[in-house]
């Protein structure tokens, strides 16, 4: 199966105030895993040519003043991104900056036909208008980015 987008519901406990969100969902065939074992499959792996936008955005962004993903001091790290706090059906990724805030939801929820749906909602908090505009120039990237790490869980099996 392909992933597909999904309404994003606002507002989010997992990130209050979230002014943008975006649904992406998978339905999995395959073993069971928690939502800290998706997200470390999604976004703790990512191909190459994320990885090398990520670089990219990296470099483009920094003479501006945004800082790259860090981890918090006392925080596991999945990919680039902090873990936030987990359960067994869902794990928060993300971190703040003086643009805007975001987090990364990955959820696990039983589907049907001893499937599982996975899915990862993205939140986002603009603090003021650079973060606007940041987000209006990363959203076409992210609208490919994030189903093609959710598709990479099919490729793996």
């Amino acid at each position: 199966m392909r992933p597909r987008s999904v309404a994003a519901r606002l507002p989010n406990a997992c990130l209050p105030g979230a002014d943008w969100a975006d649904c992406h969902e998978l339905l999995f065939f395959g073993e069971r895993m928690s939502a800290l074992e998706a997200a470390r499959r999604t976004l703790g792996s990512a191909p190459r040519w994320v990885r090398n936008l990520l670089g990219l955005r990296n470099r483009l962004t920094l003479p501006l003043g945004l800082k790259a993903p860090a981890p918090a001091a006392d925080s596991d790290l999945i990919g680039a991104f902090s873990i936030v706090c987990e359960s067994e059906h869902a794990t928060v990724l993300g971190f703040d900056d003086r643009h805007l805030d975001f987090r990364i939801v990955v959820e696990v929820r039983d589907g049907p036909a001893e499937s599982q749906v996975i899915g990862i909602t993205t939140l986002v908090r603009r603090r003021n208008l650079f973060g606007y505009l940041y987000l209006a120039a990363v959203t076409p990237f992210h609208k490919a980015i994030v189903p093609a790490l959710l598709a990479e869980l099919n490729a793996t099996r």
